[in-house]
């Protein structure tokens, strides 16, 4: 089912989750057992992120260096299918621009419409690890906004190759991200918005927010957005942040900022579980704002955390 169907058919708010794929050797177990205790409250949808491969300095036997191509989290269309069958809940792959070319894209499309998931979440994906810059495949999209078109170019039956009359018609329901707090490249929230509105008018039907710690931010975000013309639902993407590190990690990495009275209670904090503790009760008081405010979705990314946000999860329902 599609995530606009979804949201239309629930009067209460759902919840969804967001997962990594494991890192290359570990096994589909691994995702397993990251959500059976998670399932508990029957998230609506998974969504799956997708990894582009990395630029790495390898020693060859001559004791020269060469770079080599590497990914290290493959996998998310066939995490997605095993989610589906396990779980028969909808799974969500990211699908980026960084590091994947039109045809790659096209085929990941294809396999992904013969899987019957009838969702995907459309990025432009961050900057290499070797690059200050974002840049894009040579055979690939520079913006979000391209993907979009693509894939909706897919949905009518419109494929790369010029010579296929007739395609099958796919029928992707297309998110995008949004950000409350304005993305780190945008010069102003108004740039930022204006360019959410293209992705929404070339065919995305929904946006998923990056992830905020201040309630207030998403609900001028969204307040913002309407003004703009953006009416399409917006998904409220929410973490833990669960140690004294993340106070300068997470908003130099997300853009985003962390709460003077929140900084306050976890720099008390004298040992990890208490960290975590102020962390869990952070997020639940995030999500009962939410809850109170009638927001459709709860969409919580896990990455590593699954216990805090069960928690949280326990305390509200």
């Amino acid at each position: 089912m599609k995530v606009t169907q979804l949201l239309a058919e629930n009067k209460e708010t759902i919840i969804s989750f967001e997962i990594l794929p494991p890192t290359k050797g570990k096994s589909i177990e691994s995702i397993y057992t990251h959500l059976n205790p998670l399932m508990e409250y029957n998230p609506a949808f998974i969504n799956v992120t997708y990894h582009r491969a990395e630029q790495i300095l390898k020693t060859r036997r001559d004791n020269s260096l060469e770079w080599v191509e590497i990914r290290k989290r493959p996998g998310t269309v066939g995490i997605c299918a095993a989610i589906m069958n396990k779980y028969k809940v909808e799974a969500i792959p990211h699908l980026i621009c960084g590091g994947f070319s039109k045809a790659e894209t096209e085929n990941a499309l294809i396999d992904l419409d013969f899987l019957g998931i009838k969702n995907v979440l459309a990025l432009r994906g961050d900057a290499a690890a070797n690059e200050k810059f974002f840049t894009p495949h040579p055979q690939g999209h520079r913006y979000a906004e391209d993907l979009v078109r693509q894939i909706v170019a897919l949905n009518n039956g419109q494929y790369m190759e010029e010579d296929i009359i007739d395609g099958a018609k796919t029928d992707f329901c297309i998110g995008v991200a949004g950000y409350p707090e304005k993305h780190m490249e945008a010069p102003n929230m108004d740039t930022d918005i204006y360019y959410l509105k293209r992705k929404i008018e070339l065919g995305a039907d929904y946006v998923t927010t990056q992830l905020f710690f201040n309630n207030t931010h998403y609900y001028n975000y969204i307040k913002r957005c309407n003004e703009l013309g953006v009416t399409v639902p917006i998904i409220p993407g929410l973490k833990p942040l669960t140690n004294k590190k993340q106070l300068t990690t997470i908003p130099r990495i997300f853009n985003t900022e962390v709460p003077v009275e929140f900084c306050n209670e976890m720099m008390k904090a004298k040992t990890e579980e208490a960290c975590e503790q102020v962390g869990t009760e952070w997020l639940l008081h995030q999500c009962r704002d939410l809850l109170k405010n009638k927001i459709p979705v709860l969409h919580f990314y896990t990455l590593g955390k699954p216990r805090v946000i069960y928690n949280v999860l326990k305390q509200l329902f």
